[in-house]
């Protein structure tokens, strides 16, 4: 199973499984109460956030809310999205009763977003950032698409 890494602006690095999050998360949905033209086991992102913030030892008492979430996928595709627009964001991990096999380890909806219904799949990796200001947030739509990752070498090849 892949592993899935977690950056946070505040409280640095963890490693963690799809099953792992879906435990932390506590509650499960069908994801077309959401996406109705897919299926499969999902819970929401905010949930999980929240109960993940309860669980670290490290943790402010009054935690500065993210300002935007970054998913990053195994084949370089990556999303940046203002937090404001996760409300009803959820994670799929599951379908026929088994974790997601080709578009796993887990996949990303926003159905409610500035971009329609903007989904990732296969993350492996998620960014949480917090700033003092919101005000930026407010502004700012969502943003994705491929990592241009190319080295200094490959620029001059003929």
């Amino acid at each position: 199973m892949r592993v899935i890494n977690i950056y946070h602006s505040h409280y640095g690095h963890s490693v963690t499984e799809a099953t792992q999050m879906a435990e932390i998360a506590g509650k499960h949905f069908d994801i077309g109460q959401r996406v109705p033209e897919v299926s499969g086991k999902a819970f929401d992102l905010l949930t999980w956030y929240m109960n993940w913030l309860a669980l670290r030892e490290d943790r402010e008492a009054n935690p500065v809310l993210p300002s935007i979430l970054k998913v990053e996928a195994v084949d370089t595709f990556e999303a940046t999205i203002p937090w404001n627009q996760l409300t009803q964001a959820a994670v799929l991990f599951e379908k026929d009763g088994e974790p997601l096999g080709q578009n796993g380890p887990i996949r990303l909806y926003v159905p409610d977003g500035s971009s329609k219904c903007l989904n990732v799949k296969s993350i492996v990796t998620i960014r949480i950032e917090c700033e003092a200001s919101g005000a930026a947030e407010a502004e700012q739509e969502a943003s994705y698409g491929f990592k241009h990752t190319f080295s200094r070498d490959d620029m001059f090849k003929k």
